[in-house]
């Protein structure tokens, strides 16, 4: 089964690019891959407040993820598989696709403005050397009004 792996967190580019993750799975009974990141903590003076610390933006990560899913399943019918990874984005987002043949497609949200983001920074960098397509969205890309017939 065909797979979009979207990376998700609260930003309004990451949810225009789990629309069209969704729009594109519909069209071709694939699936849509969620995959949460939480940016692992730099200090370890207090072992004990940074695993607590790690544990709050694991949990925060879950439940947006979840809501996500929620509103995923609601608009388009698909219940999507959902990933919370702790550590370097680019890193987890390399190793996740090296390991899952089943992906067809990284999408990410561009963010507004002249820097799109870490993540679309470096994936567009090194394009050709991915084991998929990467597919980038604008922010304010809505998959309704923008139908070129999925």
């Amino acid at each position: 089964m065909r797979t979009f792996l979207v990376v998700t967190d609260e930003s309004e580019e990451a949810r225009a690019a789990l629309r069209f993750a969704a729009r594109r799975a519909v069209a071709v009974d694939g699936a849509v891959h969620i995959l949460a990141l939480v940016q692992q903590q730099n200090f370890s003076a207090f072992g004990g407040v940074q695993a607590t610390i790690e544990q709050e933006a694991r949990d925060r990560a879950e439940m947006l993820a979840h809501g996500v899913a929620g509103n995923l399943l609601a608009e388009s019918g698909i219940m999507p598989t959902i990933s919370v990874k702790i550590g370097s984005g680019q890193k987890i987002v390399s190793e996740f696709l090296k390991s899952h043949d089943e992906v067809a497609a990284l999408i990410l949200g561009a963010a507004k403005g002249s820097a799109p983001g870490p993540l679309v920074a470096h994936f567009s960098a090194h394009a050709g050397e991915l084991p998929c397509p990467l597919y980038i969205i604008p922010s304010n890309y809505d998959e309704k009004t923008a139908d070129h017939g999925v």
